[in-house]
Formats: structure tokens, C-alpha cells, sequence
């Protein structure tokens, strides 16, 4: 565990299902970014966790993985500052997970608010697989193994950083002092809408890419979701359910008073409102684009960053594992 003076330790991660969107950027991975200076961040592709409910899409995982690194990469994570890694690729997650499955019991995972709340937004009734029962498991395994002190989380998330506390705790009682019992840091992520004013969702197709061509962010800001009242030019609008507002204050802020009151005065229509927004955000990505293109286009360089952190993260994972090794008196 580190001292008091050192920055604490950060475990986060996204399952890797494509290329990320708006909603991905805004509610995780900005936060990402601007934590690299003030903590020792470890940033995970969850892969085995896509399995947990998509055991169909295994052949797709590794592309997606590629692909959520170029937009990590584009978006502004730095592999000096952050272990980027692969979760499959630290064999070590999958032997703590299995030591931490013997200090949870099954009605425990079953009275987790996510876990039932997963079970009803998928339909799954009945077929549900151990593995899904068990990821936070998995996550708790995934959080402990690099000493993380602090795990960035919406309050959606809470039950499930609860759960790796108590393993923690159960461990340690058991054992002798470990693992550290990681403190949440709570960040309240926005609803962020999609193209049809739902929240932002690949499964629902009302999603923009971050990575997005100036083409394709036109196409899909085109027929997004504005006031459904305002049929025409001159009605007044009410930019506080509209998806072309909220997309304003976040990415031209500067101009977000004015596009309001222009639009609740009848003074902007809905298509002028949306193409001046679309030369805002082609502009504000326009950086990550070029970035990530830089990446895309030296395959043998990404290569060699996601072994590198991989590299770190098993180093990491090998410490971690000989003090469990050594506390329980196995291996």
C-alpha cells in the first residue's frame, strides 16, 4: 500500500463493445483524463466482462478492444501517466476472483439493486449464468488486485464497490492486513441524451461516435430530438427538453445562453440551430480525430502500448498475488 504522501491508487474500466460515443466521453472518460495528474490511474479493458451477459459477441472482443483503445488514445489518456491494459491478458484477476468467490455467498450477489435491475432492463428470467451472478466478483477482483484505493463510480454503482469493501474486509479479518477497502469517488454523471432525447445508447442507435466523421456527425444531428411542440420557425421553443440544447452546453458552452434565448424567442430555427452545432462539435473533436487517426495508422505502435501497460499491469498483479500467497500460506 502506499503512504500518505503519494498519490492514491485509481482502478477503472469499460467493457469493450466498439468505439465509444458522446455519452461514454461525458460520463467516464473525461473524468479519466483529468484524473492522470492526480493519481496513480490504472484504466482496464473489462473483456472478460463483456462475457458476463454477451458470451455470443466473444469473436467481436478483440477489434472492440483496438477500437476503445484508438478512442482512449485520440481522446487524451496518456500510456506514460496511466497502465492501460487488458483484463484477459493479467491471468492473476482470474485466480483472485476464484480465492474472493469463497468469501461471498450466492444471496448475497442475488440481493445486489444492479444485479436485479440488469436482470429485468435485459428480459434474462431464468438463464442466467454463474458468471453474471458473480461479476462483481470479477470487479472486486479487478479493483484489489492493484491496491486501488479509490474507484471513480456513478452512485449506480455503489452496491457494487460495496461488495469489494466487504471482501476486502473479509480478507483481511481472515488473513491479515491486504488489501486496502477502496473509497468511492462519486461522480454524478449527467443524463446524456441521445439522437431521440433517450439517454445515449448503442443497444437504442441514438448514439454519435466520438470518432465521428464531420459527415457522419451532420447525418446524425440532422433528425436528433428537439422541441416537439415547436412545429414551426415562429413558435417559441423550450430548450430544456431539447437534445440539440443539452449537446450545446457541452460542447459550445460559449454559446449555449444565446442559442436558449434565440430559441425561446422564435428568433432560430430548429435546422439553423443544429448545423451551427455541428460546426461546433467537429470542431471541439477535431483533435481527438487526428489523434486517434495518427494511432490507427501505426497498428505495430498500438501494439506496443497496449503491451507495455499490460506489461505494468501484470507487475503489478504479481505483487499483489504473492501477498495473498504468502498471507493465506498457498502457492
Amino acid at each position: 500500500m502506499s503512504n500518505s504522501t503519494s498519490p492514491k491508487t485509481v482502478l477503472s474500466g469499460m467493457r469493450p463493445t466498439g468505439r465509444l460515443h458522446w455519452g461514454n466521453y461525458t460520463g467516464a472518460l473525461e473524468n479519466w483524463i483529468t484524473m492522470q495528474d492526480d493519481y496513480t490511474c490504472h484504466f482496464m479493458v473489462a473483456d472478460w466482462h463483456v462475457l458476463t451477459t454477451a458470451l455470443d459477441k466473444a469473436t467481436e472482443i478483440k477489434q472492440n478492444s483496438r477500437d476503445m483503445y484508438l478512442d482512449w488514445l485520440g481522446a487524451g489518456l496518456d500510456p506514460e501517466k496511466s497502465v492501460l491494459f487488458v483484463q484477459s491478458q493479467v491471468k492473476e484477476h482470474s485466480e483472485l476472483y476464484l480465492i474472493l468467490a469463497m468469501m461471498i455467498s450466492k444471496g448475497r450477489l442475488e440481493r445486489n439493486p444492479t444485479f436485479k435491475e440488469q436482470i429485468r432492463d435485459l428480459n434474462m428470467g431464468g438463464e442466467i449464468s454463474y458468471g453474471h451472478l458473480g461479476y462483481p466478483v470479477l470487479q472486486a477482483a479487478d479493483i484489489l488486485m492493484y491496491q486501488a484505493q479509490a474507484v471513480p463510480v456513478g452512485e449506480d454503482q455503489l452496491p457494487h464497490l460495496e461488495l469489494t469493501r466487504e471482501m476486502a474486509r473479509k480478507f483481511n479479518r481472515v488473513f491479515g492486513d491486504v488489501f486496502p477497502e477502496p473509497e468511492p469517488l462519486v461522480t454524478k454523471f449527467a443524463r446524456f441524451p441521445g439522437t431521440d432525447g433517450k439517454r445515449m445508447s448503442k443497444s437504442l442507435g441514438n448514439h454519435i461516435e466520438i470518432a465521428a466523421s464531420p459527415e457522419e456527425i451532420v447525418k446524425k444531428i440532422k433528425p436528433a430530438f428537439t422541441d416537439p411542440a415547436r412545429l414551426r420557425k415562429s413558435d417559441p421553443g423550450n430548450p430544456d427538453i431539447c437534445a440539440i440544447y443539452t449537446w450545446y452546453q457541452k460542447f459550445m458552452p460559449e454559446a449555449a445562453a444565446e442559442t436558449a434565448a434565440e430559441c425561446r424567442a422564435a428568433q432560430r430555427g430548429c435546422v439553423d440551430c443544429k448545423m451551427k452545432l455541428a460546426g461546433g462539435v467537429v470542431e471541439h473533436f477535431a483533435p481527438l480525430r487526428e489523434r486517434r487517426a495518427e494511432f490507427e495508422a501505426d497498428p505495430k505502435k498500438l501494439d506496443e502500448i497496449i503491451h507495455a501497460g499490460t506489461e505494468r499491469a501484470r507487475a503489478a498483479a504479481a505483487q499483489t498475488m504473492a501477498k495473498v500467497h504468502d498471507a493465506m500460506g498457498i502457492g
